[in-house]
């Protein structure tokens, strides 16, 4: 019999309610993986709660032969992202991987947000994140191995209108994961990010008033969620073993490794400058 994938490892995937999280876990699921499917069920802007949208991840990958379990602690405490990866502990036995993909929008002009709106994103996206890693890291780091997936976007790797909390979120997400990267490398851990291209309902939002719109919508509703899921699986995987401290993009049937902050000329000037002379 071929082993699968991530045959037997056991992740944690945040988010994975709906959308891009959904795939992954029943991604993971098919390829061997024992998942945690974590949601709190609230909407895109962080309000409510419902058990329903993990559970039914849970009982679509449980009808399709697989192992997993519904978890709907909040990534935005510490004491909670604890609890997710004890849940895995609990249930499975150990921890492998963490998908980092729980997410909210507050989206406002910047000169409109408010501070709730900034907390809120900020909150949920680079310390949810930080509070993940940090629960599975001494984990990893006891046996030696494991892999952080987070899912940064292109928001923050470019910049969007009417998005500063969320871009500010998603390029220190991607700091935060080369620091892992670099920090961890040693005990045979890695941490990569993802820029996904994908309709989801995080993204529902977008204006259709005008033709121009439409079109557009109507483009990116063809970059399904289930593109996304294949390079998760594989950055988990040992197969993945020599890649860390990478950032990936995803649009459809595209996979782009994004270039990373380098200096792109200088000029020096033995004398030194003045004001004048750098105008």
């Amino acid at each position: 019999m071929t082993l699968k994938m991530v045959q037997d490892k056991v992740v944690v995937v945040t988010g994975a309610g709906g959308g891009i999280g959904r795939d992954m876990a029943l991604a993971l699921a098919a390829a061997g993986a024992k998942v945690v499917v974590n949601d709190i069920g609230t909407s895109t802007t962080g309000e409510g709660t419902d058990a329903g949208p993990a559970q039914k991840v849970v009982d679509e990958i449980k009808a399709a032969g697989g192992q997993a379990v519904a978890n709907m602690d909040s990534v935005a405490e510490s004491a909670a992202a604890g609890r997710i990866i004890q849940c895995a502990l609990d249930h499975f036995g150990r921890i492998d991987g963490v998908v980092n993909n729980a997410g909210i929008l507050r989206d406002r002009f910047f000169h409109k947000m408010s501070l709730d709106e900034w907390d809120a994103v900020i909150k949920v996206h680079l310390y949810g994140s930080y509070f993940m890693a940090r629960a599975a890291a001494n984990h990893f780091k006891e046996q030696e191995s494991g892999a952080f997936v987070h899912m940064t976007s292109t928001s923050g790797l470019i910049g969007n209108l009417g998005q500063a909390n969320y871009s500010a979120a998603k390029l220190g997400l991607t700091a935060l994961s080369k620091s892992i990267a670099l920090d961890m490398q040693k005990f045979n851990v890695r941490s990569n990010c993802i820029a996904p291209f994908a309709w989801s309902r995080m993204i529902g939002s977008i204006p259709t008033d005008t033709p121009e719109q439409q079109a557009r919508v109507a483009k990116i509703q063809q970059m399904t969620p289930n593109k996304i899921a294949p390079l998760a699986v594989y950055l988990l995987s040992d197969l993945a073993k020599d890649v860390n401290a990478q950032v990936f993009a995803v649009r459809n049937n595209e996979i782009f490794l994004m270039s990373q902050p380098r200096p792109l000329r200088s000029v020096h000037r033995s004398e030194g400058w003045t004001p004048e002379l750098i105008a």
